[in-house]
């Protein structure tokens, strides 16, 4: 399964589901990361982490640790 921390920038893709439970699974859906959103990577910074994304007309900041739980369709 793809997840979005695997994602280059400019790319972008469907969100399919979103792994795991609790607090981190509700931050993202409360931000619009959710089953069927279109999502595409803008940037990362300098070292890799964080990574900014755009999603329902938001730029959002994710750690990869968060974008891992997140499965993906190109």
């Amino acid at each position: 399964m793809i997840t979005l921390d695997s994602f280059k920038p400019h790319e972008s893709g469907k969100v399919l589901r979103i792994q795991g439970d609790g607090a981190i699974q509700q931050r993202l859906l409360e931000m619009g990361v959710v089953d069927g959103a279109d999502v595409e990577v803008v940037r990362f910074a300098p070292l890799g982490d964080p990574m900014e994304i755009f999603v329902r007309g938001f730029h959002l900041t994710l750690r990869k640790s968060e974008a891992a739980l997140v499965e993906m369709q190109r």
